[in-house]
């Protein structure tokens, strides 16, 4: 996976926009991120659900790492060590952390109409 692959999964989800942060790339919903990609453009920071976040580590720890800022951690990727749909998976989880209920539940019911 690339950086140009994240951001076609993260674009592609209800209400995402793409914004600086600090001179790379950040992937928001109304201002609030859900990924953000590193310095290199060799992996990107999720914000995974903690339970995530410590399975991924603990499974995978090649692919998968910790990023703390503060009290926040985030789940470091490493992209080219994840699988395409594995990727698409953990953004649309990263993304529904952040995203308002009422996106997330058209974004479900449109998914539950195709």
């Amino acid at each position: 996976m690339t950086v140009e692959d994240l951001r076609a999964l993260a674009l592609a989800l209800p209400k995402a926009e793409e914004h600086d942060h600090f001179g790379r790339p950040s992937f928001r919903v109304r201002g609030k991120i859900f990924v953000t990609v590193h310095e290199d453009g060799a992996g990107a920071n999720l914000k995974l659900p903690r339970e995530e976040h410590e399975a991924l580590v603990a499974a995978r720890p090649e692919a998968f790492g910790t990023v703390v800022w503060g009290q926040l951690i985030r789940t470091s990727v490493v992209l080219a060590a994840v699988a395409a749909d594995e990727l698409a998976e953990l953004v649309e989880e990263a993304w529904r952390a952040v995203a308002p209920k009422r996106v997330v539940a058209a974004f479900d019911a449109a998914a539950g109409q195709r």
